[in-house]
């Protein structure tokens, strides 16, 4: 039996409330990083969106280009896009993520988690936090998250 013109509004609030509820369970990049057991802190604030494949291939975009301070010292700077491989422990294969020593950006290839801490990898030499450095995410250097939404 085909609809009437009285139950058609219904059906397409119906239809549009279905949708707009799946749209909502859809998780966060942020919230993703935690079911894979990593603080949400490792990414800063301004997400846009993500992919993830399900072998655990992932993609993250920002608006723009980030950096920001790590533990006081560590000028990390995040690409507009970042890139890698998500597992249990380990965030593997990245690509789009520098920090700076001396003079020069050098990639960070992986950061793993061991307990309590979390260790990021540049090229054969690591370095490694409490999870607690990573609670909140932190902001990107001159540039306002809540400003970059509205103007959007």
């Amino acid at each position: 039996m085909a609809p009437n013109k009285a139950t058609y509004p219904f059906l397409v609030l119906l239809l549009f409330s279905a949708v707009a509820g799946a749209t909502d369970a859809t998780p966060t990049a942020y919230e993703m990083l935690e079911r894979y057991d990593f603080p949400r802190g490792i990414l800063p604030e301004g997400v846009k969106g993500y992919e993830l494949g399900p072998d655990g291939d992932f993609q993250v975009y920002f608006p723009r280009e980030c950096q920001f301070l790590l533990a006081k010292q560590w000028l990390v700077k995040y690409d507009k896009r970042i890139a890698g491989t998500a597992t249990a422990d380990k965030l593997a294969a990245l690509q789009g993520i520098y920090v700076k020593v001396l003079f020069l950006w050098v990639p960070v290839s992986e950061v793993d988690r061991a307990g309590d801490r979390l260790s990021f990898y540049i090229g054969p030499v690591s370095t490694s936090f409490p999870l607690s450095s990573f609670a909140d995410s932190p902001h990107c250097r001159g540039y306002d998250v809540a400003a970059a939404a509205v103007a959007s």
